[in-house]
């Protein structure tokens, strides 16, 4: 038997047999292993509806409060990943409101995911509301969203079945704003992921989400590659880049008319030993890359620190292609030199890096938006100044293995052999 620390006997026989099973070895049809993912899948959402009644139980105790900590903590120091620690600890505040749901998720006909969605939909319903809900309503709410988790809807289609419920409480009540238009519950979340990214939700209202999607759509369409190919994003990552523009554009306070101001402000600390990365105030350690493009343009402020932490040297802010540069540069090349984007859209490259000695003047800039701007920086693109004082493209060899230059966006026309 497998020594399991601490571990009520009967649980860890209950492992021990887990951990030793295998699927059938003689299933042609595979009905029986079917018939073994069923049985895991109620071991596994039984398992985790004792986890809530044992984890209510320690927070009933107190057990982390006397140790100076709190239950979520507890959890992910026990081992549970966060975002099930918050799932955790929903169900430990809504469980006990909502009898039906619990019994339900105690025999396991219902996932973890499929509780929480109820739980947060009722949660949503009483928010929504805007007089208390009574006991009877609770009761029938609990019993819809029930249903339609028992009739196999997933936990967004649960949670979008509780936006609807609310959404016709709140038309039937006196008041005057609707849930969709009440700006006291917008709520807008941001946390690190455990692989450094950032990971950010919002739920906002129907005027803020549809001026959100309409910058977000008029800056996410597809464009075509410099080889004339469809462009290769997904929808996704082009709403990504589209994201980002938004930010660049916010921090220039949104006008058009800014085109010759710096597209970022970069401050980064870097270790006087040089053993350890540069660092950025919110997302942390940067690659050596990733510092050379956000100082393409920007303001750059360097602080040097000690082994303590201590800032030894505050260099002064080197303002990279100033207003007037950044002027020349828009007149010579029009837009983004890859994909054609505004110049708004753009930033100004350094085609010899300014961090390698690259001097800040005309023959030695060249604007490309965001995603272009990633391109060539990490994705084997390069840029050089032809004998006409105007850059020109090298793709990388993954699209074409010559290598071959290609003009400028605003430069591109159809020669004899492309036609051909």
């Amino acid at each position: 038997m497998f020594p399991y620390s601490g571990v009520m006997s009967e649980l860890a026989t209950l492992l021990d047999h887990l951990i030793e099973t295998t699927p059938p070895a003689d299933d042609p049809t595979g009905a029986a292993t079917f018939d073994a993912l069923e049985t895991l899948r109620l071991i596994r959402n039984i398992t985790d509806h004792q986890i809530v009644t044992h984890a209510a139980r320690l927070d009933d105790l107190e057990v982390a409060r006397k140790a100076g900590d709190t239950t979520k903590k507890m959890l992910i120091d026990a081992g549970h990943a966060p975002a099930a620690a918050s799932r955790i600890l929903r169900g430990i505040d809504g469980l006990p409101a909502l009898p039906a749901l619990a019994r339900h998720a105690a025999d396991g006909r219902l996932s973890a995911e499929i509780v929480d969605a109820v739980i947060r939909g009722m949660n949503h319903i009483e928010k929504r509301c805007s007089v208390t809900l009574s006991d009877e309503n609770k009761d029938s709410h609990e019993i819809e969203l029930l249903g339609q988790a028992l009739s196999g809807a997933t936990p967004t289609q649960v949670l979008e079945h509780a936006r609807a419920i609310g959404n016709t409480l709140t038309d039937a009540t006196d008041t005057s704003i609707s849930a969709a238009d009440d700006s006291s519950l917008n709520t807008v979340d941001a946390h690190t992921t455990d692989g450094g990214r950032i990971d950010i939700r919002a739920d906002l209202t129907q005027t803020v989400g549809e001026k959100f999607l309409t910058m977000l759509d008029e800056r996410s369409c597809p464009r075509p590659e410099p080889d004339g190919a469809a462009d290769r994003r997904t929808a996704e990552q082009r709403r990504a880049d589209a994201f980002e523009l938004i930010l660049d554009q916010a921090a220039l306070g949104a006008s058009i008319d800014s085109v010759g101001s710096p597209r970022t402000q970069l401050m980064v600390t870097i270790p006087a030993t040089g053993a350890d990365p540069a660092t950025l105030p919110w997302t942390g350690t940067v690659s050596h890359a990733t510092a050379k493009q956000l100082s393409c343009d920007g303001s750059v402020t360097e602080i040097v620190l000690d082994s303590e932490g201590m800032p030894l040297r505050m260099g002064h802010t080197h303002r990279l292609f100033p207003p007037h540069l950044r002027k020349a540069v828009i007149v010579r090349d029009r837009c983004c030199i890859k994909c054609g984007a505004p110049p708004s859209h753009t930033q100004v490259h350094h085609i010899e890096h300014w961090s390698d000695g690259g001097p800040t003047d005309l023959d030695n800039g060249c604007l490309l938006c965001q995603r272009c701007h990633t391109q060539v920086h990490h994705h084997g693109w390069d840029i050089v100044l032809g004998f006409d004082r105007h850059p020109w493209l090298i793709p990388p060899i993954t699209i074409d293995p010559h290598r071959r230059p290609l003009p400028a966006y605003n430069r591109r026309t159809m020669r004899l052999d492309d036609a051909a």
